[in-house]
């Protein structure tokens, strides 16, 4: 941690009190948190010091960093410099060679114990680990020493989370997510290709204002962000009980904005707040843009099937058959409601 609390380096770059409690009034909107809990995190949150945060970059494409870099609330300026210490990341590091190392080498040394790591990439463990390494050290290796000393470990993107394209078949590499790895410390998994960037700051949020992670699903996700289906909440949802679907990207009822399930759209399948966080600054997301959900915030998505085949004739790798779907209006939107509430009841009850 650093010596200078949060508080004192909001005022020190002349942020006010009523700006930073609107931060966290929308920060504690997105999560769901009760009444008053965004005075009780900007209080929380002002005597906090600045935790230092460990980025570990493995088998990824960048793009959860710069999904990061479009978060608006807060920017990535305030959320580098004023609301953590990023101490370490390859691809936002001034440094570079042996003095980036040197940094994360303090870093550990500095704030064992009390550092989150975030890690983006899945990490190979074929071929011991040669597959990638840096500085030439295993990306297996590096994970096992830097989360050693670690408070928790929040594995942003699906690649971290459940491995993602590299794990996809045939999985060439031996790739895996964070959690087959790190069992003896608190995972929190951010999964998305990428990730919406608010959910990301919303969890290291509610990290820094509670000391713990917020509560999660059966796939390690916070619920606060993924308790729900992207169709639950899609704003084409009426059509779909209506049985109203486009039959092609450029027809008629796509243009209308009818429901895109007989594209293929995974939306009553796939657990995100695409829909109600949105992307771009809450402009829009994809399925308001005219595509189909794809299902990337879902354990082995690149495996389940054709990304433009309806649920219904879609094979799922993931549950050996295939997915139980009716065929038309309201009873498939009925039946498509009820498996989603019969899902939420299993995660509510552990199961």
């Amino acid at each position: 941690m650093t010596e200078e609390t949060l508080g004192e380096c909001l005022s020190r770059h002349g942020i006010s009190r009523r700006s930073f409690l609107k931060f966290c009034t929308v920060t504690a909107s997105l999560m769901a948190l009760p009444p008053g809990a965004a005075a009780q995190m900007a209080e929380a949150l002002a005597r906090q010091r600045r935790p230092s945060v460990i980025w570990l970059s493995f088998q990824e494409c960048t793009g959860c960093t710069e999904s990061l870099t479009r978060s608006y609330a807060p920017s990535l300026e305030s959320l580098i410099f004023d609301f953590i210490s990023l101490d370490y990341h390859h691809t936002l590091s001034a440094a570079a060679g042996h003095q980036v190392e040197a940094a994360l080498d303090k870093a550990i040394a500095d704030n064992h114990g009390n550092y989150l790591v975030i890690v983006d990439g899945s990490i190979p463990l074929g071929a011991k680990g040669a597959y990638s390494t840096v500085a030439g050290v295993s990306n297996v290796e590096s994970l096992k020493r830097v989360a050693e000393g670690a408070a928790a470990v929040i594995a942003v993107g699906t690649c971290a989370a459940y491995g993602g394209l590299p794990m996809a078949q045939p999985n060439p590499t031996g790739a895996v997510g964070v959690s087959e790895l790190v069992k003896d410390k608190p995972v929190v998994n951010v999964p998305g290709c990428p990730p919406i960037p608010e959910v990301m700051t919303g969890v290291l949020a509610h990290f820094l204002t509670f000391g713990s992670l917020p509560e999660l699903d059966v796939h390690g996700r916070p619920l606060a962000f993924f308790g729900d289906s992207i169709h639950n909440r899609c704003y084409r949802r009426p059509f779909y009980d209506q049985g109203k679907f486009a039959k092609r990207f450029d027809d008629a009822g796509a243009r209308a904005g009818w429901c895109l399930y007989e594209l293929g759209c995974k939306g009553p399948t796939t657990y995100n707040a695409c829909a109600t966080v949105k992307w771009n600054q809450g402009l829009t997301f994809p399925i308001q843009s005219g595509h189909g959900c794809i299902g990337c915030s879902e354990p082995n998505f690149w495996d389940k099937g054709s990304f433009y085949k309806p649920l219904s004739t879609a094979e799922s790798i993931a549950g050996g058959g295939m997915i139980a779907a009716t065929t038309v209006g309201v009873a498939l939107g009925a039946g498509a409601a009820w498996i989603s509430r019969k899902r939420q009841d299993d995660i509510v009850g552990g199961k």
